[in-house]
């Protein structure tokens, strides 16, 4: 018999799934039909809203395959007796090293280079072709000090960078930051005070060579200002890995060469996705199975 009923939204690792059956339970896979179902695995693409909690008879738990929550109301799921859990830390090295390396493929060229030798423009060495900005002994700014932001900082301590951090209560102010870094990270959840913390007054503080990374949640920046501001030289690149209107992308950006983009890969190595399904499993078990 089992013992609950578990709704998981889309494909994830089989360790996450191994772990529901064996603890004898339901998995109902694919989509966000709630009724009948007392617990949801959901991905971070998904919009859990307070009419489809409302309509939830059994649901008792809400298990977000993420480190953010934005795409989840969880006010209505308080008001309505039911948990909202997320995967915090199991995926923090993996972001940190995304967000470095896309910092690294913008400063030094990386896949402008790429292209050059995959369409044979590369006809050999020369004194002035390919140039890129330095990283070692530059500085970093770090908006938002969470754990993600922490793990960046520690990775380039070992390129000897100057770190400010800035985060909520204390720190760096956000102008200062913006003003004195090379390069700015940012790695803050999505809220109403963050939504379009960057945008173009913020941009045009930066350094003309300044690049800026985001590993944290698209909307945080205004993509169609940050498309100006690469165009028109207010800052010299951008690496980027979530998007304002994801998977949609702002007019114009793609075709911009001084911008890197990723698929919204940050925790997409094996380990972490397996570690980040065994925990949203593992939160529903300690819900569910008494």
């Amino acid at each position: 018999m089992s013992r609950g009923c578990v709704r998981v939204s889309a494909p994830i690792p089989e360790v996450g799934l191994r772990l529901l059956e064996g603890a004898g339970l339901e998995v109902r896979l694919g989509g966000l039909d709630l009724c009948g179902v007392d617990a949801l695995l959901c991905m971070l693409t998904d919009r859990i809203d307070a009419g489809m909690l409302e309509r939830a008879d059994r649901l008792k738990l809400v298990a977000n395959m993420a480190v953010g929550m934005d795409n989840v109301d969880v006010a209505a799921a308080r008001r309505l007796g039911i948990a909202v859990s997320n995967t915090p830390d199991v995926l923090t090295d993996a972001t940190a090293d995304l967000a470095f390396g896309l910092l690294l493929a913008v400063a030094r060229r990386l896949v402008w280079g790429d292209r050059l030798v995959r369409g044979a423009g590369f006809t050999g060495w020369s004194p002035t072709l390919g140039l890129g900005m330095d990283v070692t002994e530059r500085t970093l700014g770090i908006i938002g000090a969470g754990r993600i932001g922490q793990a960046l900082a520690e990775r380039a301590r070992g390129f000897r960078m100057q770190v400010l951090l800035t985060r909520r209560q204390d720190g760096v102010p956000l102008p200062e930051l913006l003003e004195r870094s090379d390069f700015v990270s940012l790695h803050v959840p999505l809220s109403s005070e963050t939504r379009h913390l960057i945008g173009e007054a913020e941009l045009r503080r930066m350094r003309p060579h300044a690049v800026l990374v985001n590993t944290a949640r698209g909307p945080i920046v205004d993509e169609n200002a940050l498309v100006r501001a690469l165009r028109e030289g207010w800052i010299a690149g951008a690496g980027l890995d979530v998007f304002e209107n994801e998977p949609k992308l702002a007019p114009g950006l793609a075709e911009l060469p001084n911008v890197v983009l990723a698929p919204h890969i940050g925790s997409a190595t094996i380990a972490t996705r397996n570690r980040m399904a065994e925990l949203a499993a593992t939160q529903i078990i300690g819900t569910l199975v008494k």
